[in-house]
């Protein structure tokens, strides 16, 4: 049957995709519903039909899931901020936990038994400490914040957020009232004309301190007296009223500068037993009471007895870092951002924590830097953005070769493909367990412990000296090294998946451990002519092929 376009069709949910959208299936043909719940029967229209899938949205609902429930927020059905605020957070544990799963065994090819669980919020409202609200108009050119909808920059005017905190709320409130009344003109992205872009508060969980960070287009700015004694007279938990300037024309939010209109630079807050400063630049997780939770199953996967040197990527503010050092002999923190490095090394000292160490580098530079210095760590953390590990980070972990490494990420499709990197170079996926830190929205996080395979790893054999060819193939050379050798002489990036093809063709023993899928009829991608030549010049260059 071919589907059409603007029909009605009676269906089921499901499935949900990654994003929390409703999947059904017509006549074999997968249709992605949005706001809809596994379980729902429904009469679906076709807004798109492609090739392989369809997109609808649901003109009538026949039959309503059992985890179905009527959204608390008022404009859950337009805001882009939230996917689930129509099903029982009981339901959005369990869509969350099989994204995880299915991440890792159909992107990582893994076993799925490897992820042992999700831990829930203890809250599904007003958990977030940190808020950017973007500014806008509306029909009636009143100044209105609040979240675009889905892939759009149109502003849902929030006035009343059920995910970020109440102060928050109160705080853009007062920063409305006051853009209203000096007539302090929005940014507009279209003309590139306007002054105010964001509007960014962060809370402090524990500190009960908050602090404004205004993201201004323009240099100056009228009334900005009268508008830090609105604030402080509005929000009495204020210490620092801030002034971002961003004149950029793409849709990144912070600026390069930033100066302080009142009160203090930094934020304070405390997590896992320690005291944190922060500027507004910072890495800091927006979920206080499960960020606890992650951090310290994070330390407990990496198995540390006191006596282990351990490196982390991606450190931000050392919010990880110092909860690593209480059980480690030494921690270095490896963090590009200039900012959260100065703030790492000043949470350190005000802790009185004297066994990290903090360098400003990307994670190649630090993996060429660290074992000229002497560092060889025992234990690898790794807290990547959303798009996971890049080049540098990879090579650095190839480079480093650390017996354990501990992921945590923030997006479980990157994740994914990672661990198969990973466990295609010889590592070895050991646990993953699933934290939700973003209630009612389609995000999770995951922690994962990878172990690197060693000689115990294997079965001993005894050979005569006389049958052991020492010149073998496969002792040559490893695949970092063909790898590094392809980029540097010849300008391409090769996988390990592609070396170990072309190592197959050339009769060379394929290593156990470069994964294949345990699907018969999967999909493996060969390796190009361009990039098998190139790998074929480095079996010759290492003797391996004559």
């Amino acid at each position: 049957m071919e589907l059409v376009k603007n029909k009605v069709y009676r269906c089921q949910i499901t499935d949900y995709t990654a994003d929390g959208v409703g999947v059904a299936r017509i006549d074999g043909r997968a249709v992605f519903v949005p706001r809809t719940a596994v379980g729902d029967q429904c009469d679906v229209r076709l807004v798109k039909v492609t090739k392989h899938v369809a997109f609808g949205r649901m003109e009538r609902l026949v039959v309503a899931s059992r985890a179905r429930m009527q959204p608390a927020c008022p404009v859950a059905d337009k805001c882009g901020g939230c996917c689930y605020q129509h099903i029982t957070y009981e339901e959005e544990l369990r869509a969350k936990e099989k994204k995880v799963r299915d991440a890792l065994t159909r992107i990582g090819r893994q076993d799925g038994a490897c992820l042992r669980g999700i831990t829930g919020a203890p809250s599904t409202a007003h958990y977030r400490n940190k808020a950017q609200y973007p500014v806008g108009r509306d029909e009636n050119g009143r100044i209105v914040t609040g979240f675009y909808r889905p892939r759009s920059h149109a502003i849902v005017p929030v006035e009343r957020c059920l995910i970020q905190s109440e102060k928050a709320d109160r705080i853009a409130a007062a920063v409305r009232e006051w853009m209203q009344d000096f007539d302090v003109p929005p940014f507009d992205y279209q003309t590139g004309r306007g002054m105010v872009r964001h509007i960014y508060v962060r809370v402090g969980e524990k500190s009960g301190e908050s602090q404004l960070t205004l993201i201004a287009a323009t240099r100056k700015m009228p009334a900005l007296n009268e508008l830090v004694r609105r604030l402080r007279a509005c929000e009495p938990s204020l210490t620092g009223i801030l002034i971002n300037h961003n004149q950029r024309t793409d849709n990144v939010i912070l600026g390069d500068r930033t100066d302080v209109l009142w009160g203090e630079a930094m934020l304070e807050d405390r997590l896992c037993g320690h005291s944190f400063l922060l500027s507004p630049e910072a890495f800091y997780q927006v979920n206080h009471a499960q960020a606890e939770r992650l951090y310290s199953y994070a330390v407990e996967l990496a198995g540390l007895t006191g006596t282990e040197t351990v490196v982390e990527l991606y450190c931000g503010a050392g919010t990880i870092t110092l909860a690593l050092a209480g059980q480690a002999a030494r921690v270095v923190g490896v963090e590009l951002v200039p900012e959260a490095v100065e703030n790492a090394r000043s949470n350190a000292a005000r802790n009185g924590v004297t066994n990290v160490e903090f360098i400003c580098a990307d994670a190649g530079q630090a993996a060429r830097r660290l074992p000229a210095a002497g560092v060889h760590p025992d234990v690898l953390v790794v807290d990547p953005p959303r798009k996971g590990l890049d080049e540098g980070a990879r090579d650095a972990i190839l480079r480093l070769l650390p017996p354990r490494l501990v992921y945590i990420s923030c997006d479980p499709a990157t994740l994914a493909r990672d661990v198969k990197e990973l466990t295609g170079a010889g590592y070895t996926l050991e646990e993953a367990y699933a934290f939700d830190l973003f209630p009612r929205t389609s995000h999770v996080e995951t922690v994962v412990s990878l172990v690197r395979k060693t000689p115990d790893d294997y079965i001993h054999v005894k050979l005569a000296l006389d049958d052991l060819d020492l010149t073998a193939p496969e002792a040559k050379a490893t695949y970092s090294e063909i790898k590094k050798y392809v980029l540097e002489k010849l300008g391409l990036k090769v996988s390990s998946l592609y070396i170990a093809q072309v190592k197959e063709k050339y009769g060379i023993i394929e290593r156990e451990n470069y994964n294949k899928s345990k699907k018969e009829d999967a999909v493996v991608p060969q390796c190009p002519k361009k990039k098998e030549d190139a790998i074929v010049d480095a079996l010759r260059h290492f003797k391996m092929i004559s």
